[in-house]
């Protein structure tokens, strides 16, 4: 990929050869912007700290641990599931949730590290 400088003045090609490299498809960048608008809300953040350390947790269990109502719970969680954050499955008449992916089980670790 070579730094493409049209009017602009640029100082370091390599440098941005590497930032243009590193920064890739602007969509996926995208992607997370609005994931982590998602994750700017204290409630949907506790959700999935919450999930996270269950592992797999029902929605009238998530709302205890997370002290909030089954409505809002599961109003949060069709965010987050819309935004591919968190996947359920259904077992009989229960739907519990976990986690999406290993990269929101790391950002988690980043805001509720485990312990020792």
């Amino acid at each position: 990929m070579k730094a493409e400088s049209g009017r602009r003045r640029v100082i370091d090609p390599q440098a941005v050869d590497a930032a243009l490299a590193g920064l890739g498809d602007r969509a996926v960048v995208q992607q997370w912007a609005e994931r982590f608008s998602v994750l700017a809300d204290p409630s949907r953040l506790t959700l999935l700290v919450c999930i996270h350390y269950a592992r797999e947790i029902s929605v009238s269990d998530l709302a205890v641990a997370a002290g909030m109502t089954d409505t809002a719970v599961s109003q949060a969680l069709r965010l987050l599931r819309a935004h591919g954050l968190v996947t359920g499955h259904r077992s009989g008449r229960i739907v519990r949730y976990r986690l999406a992916d290993a990269t929101t089980h790391e950002l988690i670790h980043q805001v509720r590290p485990h312990d020792g």
